[in-house]
């Protein structure tokens, strides 16, 4: 087990990516908190978990909002003693084009992928600090490395998510703290399972697999980021996308 009794907190938990990460933590050991907005969600999350022998609690948390977040980070240190790993996997959409974009779109992809990542970040960092040690992940995107259409708001929270991570890292390094992104391409998440199948064929025609990628791809990625084989990784950015951007 590469994360055994570690302490994992990850955004975004309840669905997708951030769920098929923490249940991959939890075979890996880890003391997982399952944060989100919807408790369904995490429930449900929570209770696959625990049935699969894993150990798991759920936390309602808008990453947006500080108190909430210094509340996580407080009720993890007091449920489990202790903050080693972080997950910044929340994150939410909106796309226009640059010229149709209202500025309520702008502020709420900000809000959440840029603040909501710093928000859960400094949290963290305040208490690995105290520990000498912590890892923090957070979750950028090809989108985030090379623009797409219709996502000026997307890109750029996904471009300053790599240049957070590379600032924190250079800050956080002397106390034993590393700090990476993963970079995902096309992902088959619940939502891109709702689009139109051309859509979905075009996807999988830009991977020079011919194929998109899975929620536990992600999780591979992120479990190998947080384990002591990765322990002389900090700073970078992992690109996992099926060749997509070459």
């Amino acid at each position: 087990m590469r994360l055994k009794d570690r302490v994992a907190i990850i955004t975004g938990a309840g669905r997708g990516i951030g769920e098929a990460t923490a249940k991959k933590y939890a075979i890996e050991g880890a003391k997982v908190v399952v944060a989100d907005l919807n408790e369904e969600d995490i429930n449900r999350t929570v209770s696959e978990i625990m049935e699969a022998g894993g150990e798991a609690v759920g936390m309602i948390v808008n990453v947006t909002d500080r108190a909430q977040v210094e509340n996580m980070i407080t009720d993890t240190v007091e449920k489990f003693g202790s903050v080693d790993i972080v997950v910044n996997n929340a994150g939410i959409t909106a796309d226009a084009q640059l010229v149709k974009m209202d500025e309520s779109e702008w502020d709420r992809v900000i809000d959440v992928n840029l603040k909501g990542v710093y928000n859960v970040a400094q949290a963290a960092a305040k208490q690995m600090k105290e520990q000498q040690r912590g890892v923090i992940l957070n979750a950028s995107s090809v989108v985030g490395l090379y623009g797409n259409f219709g996502q000026t708001n997307y890109a750029a929270t996904k471009w300053g998510v790599i240049g957070m991570t590379k600032t924190w890292a250079k800050e956080l390094g002397r106390y034993g703290i590393r700090v990476n992104a993963v970079a995902p391409g096309f992902i088959m998440t619940p939502m891109v399972e709702k689009m139109p199948e051309k859509v979905i064929e075009m996807m999988k025609g830009k991977s020079l697999l011919g194929s998109l990628g899975y929620p536990e791809d992600i999780a591979n990625a992120y479990t190998f980021l947080a384990s002591d084989e990765a322990r002389f990784i900090t700073g970078t950015v992992l690109s996992v996308d099926g060749g997509v951007v070459i």
